[in-house]
């Protein structure tokens, strides 16, 4: 089951920074019809940190948009999440 219907927000820190801090869940990084990085923790501090350069993985792929979801299971949402959509950053390498 991917990420509950909603509109997507812009990968910039104004799209981020109306988020309210210390909301644990799951977020999807994405651009056009590609998923780029599927993450949990504390949304709007995760999201700020990838955008500020943190993982160069998600920076070189050009994201555009993001979604998010509160849970209080993250873990599990996250490795359900990771198996259905196959974000392009979340893929093993060798």
């Amino acid at each position: 089951m991917s990420f509950p219907n909603q509109t997507a927000r812009e990968f910039t820190k104004v799209g981020i920074e109306w988020l309210n801090p210390n909301q644990n869940g799951v977020y999807g990084i994405f651009r056009a019809d590609v998923w780029i990085y599927v993450g949990r923790g504390d949304i709007r501090a995760r999201l700020l940190a990838h955008l500020g350069g943190e993982s160069p993985r998600i920076t070189r792929e050009k994201p555009t948009h993001f979604v998010a979801e509160v849970t209080l299971n993250d873990e599990v949402r996250e490795k359900q999440l990771i198996v259905e959509l196959n974000p392009i950053a979340n893929r093993k390498v060798g």
